[in-house]
């Protein structure tokens, strides 16, 4: 009885491992979250193994039934529509409820958006903190007051269109001085990371709308 999570491509195919492929193969099932995405990726490396939908919309309704199938012997690989699951991507029930149950949970190494970008970056990575997507609304005044006194590099995954929004929040609460970097577009054609402080990246996108995955890396309170 084992749940494998495989992590896949950010964006570069080239990015997929050996292994990766070869579980996806010699697996009974994949749990895609978007199987229409997955789908892509599968056919380009000719994986023909059967896909089920396994997203935030339907996980808390279809974890046990999993875990039922992972019991009766069906080997099982969980995949989000790109890098490591769980992180940021459904994965954490799934994985819980198996180790609750007795059964192993196996995680590939692979590709994730923050590595890289916290890397290129140039901030201190010894100590970091990810954070992932902010509040929307609720809680995020709060969450906004505690980064202001973490003294760690803290790591954010924010969308094209809040990107502004975002900055200039942390910008009133952290700092206009801060340092801090934006990639978008990791491993893909357009790759960019712009670094500078909080109010030069505002100026930055006001100016010149960002497009693609976002990963906003900021320096630790000083």
């Amino acid at each position: 009885m084992k749940l494998y999570l495989v992590p896949t491509p950010i964006g570069n195919l080239e990015d997929m491992t050996f292994r990766a492929i070869k579980v996806l193969k010699e697996v009974d099932l994949v749990l895609a979250e978007d199987t229409r995405t997955s789908g892509k990726l599968m056919k380009h490396y000719e994986i023909n193994t059967h896909m089920q939908s396994h997203h935030m919309h339907n996980e808390h309704k279809t974890v046990e039934q999993i875990v039922q199938k992972i019991k009766g012997g069906t080997t099982v690989a969980l995949i989000s529509d790109a890098g490591t699951p769980a992180i940021s991507d459904p994965g954490f029930l799934l994985t819980r409820a198996c180790i609750q149950n007795g059964i192993e949970v196996d995680c590939l190494p692979g590709a994730t958006a923050f590595v890289p970008a916290l890397v290129n970056s140039g901030l201190p990575n010894e100590k970091f903190v990810f954070e992932g997507f902010l509040p929307v609304k609720k809680g995020r005044q709060t969450r906004l007051q505690i980064l202001a006194e973490e003294v760690r590099t803290i790591i954010l995954y924010e969308s094209p269109h809040k990107l502004v929004k975002t900055l200039t929040h942390l910008s009133e609460y952290l700092g206009a001085d801060r340092q801090a970097s934006v990639s978008r577009e990791l491993t893909k054609m357009f790759e960019e990371t712009q670094r500078g402080t909080l109010t030069e990246l505002v100026a930055h996108y006001t100016n010149k709308p960002p497009k693609g995955e976002i990963v906003l890396v900021v320096a630790g309170k000083g």
